[in-house]
């Protein structure tokens, strides 16, 4: 029997089906001291056309999931398991040779560091081009017009002189941009960006942030953002997945994360970002302590060391995602935050005078700033 729906309902079934589904991913690194855990039991589903942001501190293991779910941890010390499905078909396990299919034409990445991503000896034309040929069969003259319009479309100027340009002969902006013109060469449908912005001026990064929301509007694309700050995805993630010690402790619609965080740690990241409200000198809230140690983590939650709700049972007990009230919203806390728990939690450490996070120093205010 023939289908008969119409294309408006045919594109809209599209956009409600999954795109990417990890389940229960895990990439250790094998090293000398043990096994690196750097990814450990990641699960998350993403359709198309939306954008998911994943947030963390440096080396909370953000940068290797997204290099997991495209196979590009190929050193022979690490092990992925678990599940990517990408629609329908299974990548983890799958050999290099065959992912190469994908890379560039199906998933591509925009990494943090445009001049170590790009080869220096190598005009920047020659290494948009390379792709277009590998993966569209264009040929030489097909590519370099092909390769000029993608310049023009990230806001490149004089794009016809730029395509002859080494990368040293422009802005880091105008690199960044090179960068994610390479990955939209072949029209991929998941987009990563690790850290786009990160070696970038506020001016820049933010006229690169909007460059990527455009084209991928303009492409229908999915989009998974890689960053350490929650300012960079607020306005610009559909959901939001924190990451810590190589697990996702709370995720969320973007709306109801910042309405209502409930994890320790998301409060914690959001603590830690200036205000324009705030004084002039206003010393930055810092998340004290430092992130575990991924051979050896603490027993029960990872956080527990720095988190300043932490009771016994946080020091023995891992957490499990739970599901709050809030649709999608999941959050791993004994104590979440803004409950009668966490109260009773805070104030009994402040009672036995333990030592509190600056993070924490003024907690009501930042719930009122976010909700106001």
């Amino acid at each position: 029997m023939s289908d008969t729906s119409s294309p408006i309902d045919q594109t809209a079934a599209m956009l409600n089906e999954p795109v990417l589904v990890v389940k229960d991913l895990k990439t250790h690194f094998a090293v000398a001291a043990g096994s690196v855990k750097a990814v450990d039991g990641v699960s998350f589903s993403i359709n198309r056309g939306r954008t998911l942001g994943i947030v963390g501190e440096s080396g909370s293991g953000k940068t290797v999931l997204a290099r997991s779910i495209m196979g590009l941890n190929v050193a022979s010390n690490a092990t992925t398991t678990g599940s990517v499905l990408y629609r329908g078909r299974e990548l983890v396990g799958t050999p290099p040779k065959e992912m190469k299919e994908l890379w560039g034409s199906e998933m591509a990445m925009v990494f943090q560091d445009p001049m170590t991503s790009l080869n220096p000896v190598v005009k920047v034309g020659r290494q948009l081009t390379e792709h277009m040929r590998a993966h569209l069969d264009y040929s030489k003259t097909e590519a370099r017009h092909s390769a000029i319009e993608l310049l023009r479309s990230v806001r490149i100027p004089e794009p016809e002189a730029r395509f002859d340009n080494y990368p040293h002969e422009m802005s880091g902006g105008m690199r960044q941009r090179v960068c994610i013109a390479i990955a939209l060469a072949c029209g991929p449908m998941v987009l990563f960006a690790d850290e786009p912005t990160t070696a970038l001026d506020v001016t820049v990064q933010h006229q690169i942030l909007n460059l990527m929301a455009q084209q991928q509007r303009d492409r229908h694309m999915t989009m998974i953002l890689v960053t350490h700050d929650l300012g960079v995805v607020a306005g610009r993630a559909d959901e939001i997945a924190v990451m810590y010690a190589g697990k996702v402790v709370e995720k969320a619609p973007t709306g109801p994360l910042f309405t209502n965080m409930r994890h320790p740690y998301t409060e914690a990241l959001f603590r830690s970002i200036p205000k324009t409200s705030q004084a002039a000198h206003t010393r930055l809230a810092a998340i004290a302590g430092r992130p575990p140690d991924l051979i050896e983590p603490p027993q029960g939650c990872k956080f527990s060391p720095r988190c300043p709700y932490a009771q016994e049972r946080c020091r023995d007990e891992e957490p499990e995602l739970q599901i709050a009230t809030d649709p999608g919203h999941a959050f791993a806390c004994h104590f979440p935050v803004g409950t009668e728990e966490n109260r009773r939690a805070y104030e009994s450490n402040l009672a036995a005078g333990l030592p509190q996070t600056l993070a924490v120093a003024g907690r009501m205010q930042a719930t009122e700033e976010v909700t106001g």
